[in-house]
């Protein structure tokens, strides 16, 4: 049995504790996938963009064609009400869309029967100083003629855990992987950055990734600052020549990156920057 920490799902009206059983076996997104969420945070009393991963919850639902059932400000408000169940703790927001029925097959989802629950749960913020390790993956991002690769459809994740599994089994914690054409997209759980001779560079949004949330916050931030944010074709090369690298996404928002297979880094100055930037903007 999973340990999970403490945690509070709305469904259906009601606040529900633990991990309450709501998806059977003959369910759509249980047999066929049908399902999307986001990731928003609550965390010293802030909830940045929530406004934005609200919205995208919709998009996503839509991309999958099924119709949402809630509007971003009634999930907001639910996030904002749940967050009072934690005590100020920490939490991970993650508002779900997920089919129920089929139409003339079971393969076809029925778009009017989508379901939707917000779980929220314990998540300490990660500690940024001890930033991550990574190495490159043998496993790529699909493009978007082959999957929903704009939508944060939980069948995608299925490649991500693959391409994760593989760092970790060659020693590091996180994967750069590559799109179709072999060129850098991004990492296994976040979007990433580079620094080469004071100019940031990240892979251009090419809709084989999730052009993030905290991803565009932080090309805004970093730009609104005086720095140069180059969005780009990245290779392989490009970071092992970089002088510095991190990552952004929800869940650990900025955070350096200390090692590239054999190439070390500092915790340098733009990563530094960056989640300053990012902080001072969530506490306004």
């Amino acid at each position: 049995m999973a340990e999970f920490s403490k945690t509070w799902t709305w469904y259906k009206g009601e606040w529900h504790e633990g991990n309450p059983p709501i998806l059977g076996p003959r369910s759509h997104a249980f047999w066929q996938g049908s399902t999307v969420f986001d990731g928003a945070r609550y965390f010293e009393g802030v909830m940045p963009d929530l406004d934005l991963h609200c919205e995208r919850i919709n998009r996503s639902c839509l991309s999958l064609d099924m119709k949402p059932t809630m509007k971003a400000g009634e999930i907001m408000e639910l996030a904002a009400e749940g967050a009072q169940k934690f005590g100020g703790n920490a939490v991970y927001i993650r508002p779900t869309y997920f089919g129920i029925g089929s139409l003339d097959s079971v393969i076809n989802v029925d778009p009017d029967d989508v379901e939707f629950c917000l779980t929220m749960f314990d998540a300490p913020m990660p500690d940024a100083n001890k930033g991550v390790r990574v190495t490159t993956t043998r496993f790529r991002r699909p493009t978007p003629e082959t999957m929903p690769t704009t939508a944060k459809a939980s069948g995608l994740y299925i490649n991500n855990a693959r391409c994760l599994r593989e760092a970790k089994s060659k020693g590091f914690d996180n994967a750069i992987v590559c799109d179709m054409q072999g060129n850098v997209a991004e990492l296994a759980t976040a979007n990433f950055f580079i620094v080469k001779d004071g100019v940031v560079k990240t892979s251009v949004a090419n809709g084989c990734f999730l052009n993030g949330i905290t991803r565009q916050r932080t090309i805004q931030l970093l730009r609104e600052a005086g720095e140069t944010v180059v969005e780009c074709t990245l290779t392989l090369e490009d970071c092992k020549e970089a002088d510095e690298m991190f990552s952004t996404g929800n869940y650990s928002k900025v955070v350096p990156i200390f090692e590239f297979d054999e190439r070390q880094y500092d915790h340098g100055p733009f990563a530094k920057k960056a989640r300053e930037l990012y902080w001072e903007f969530a506490h306004k």
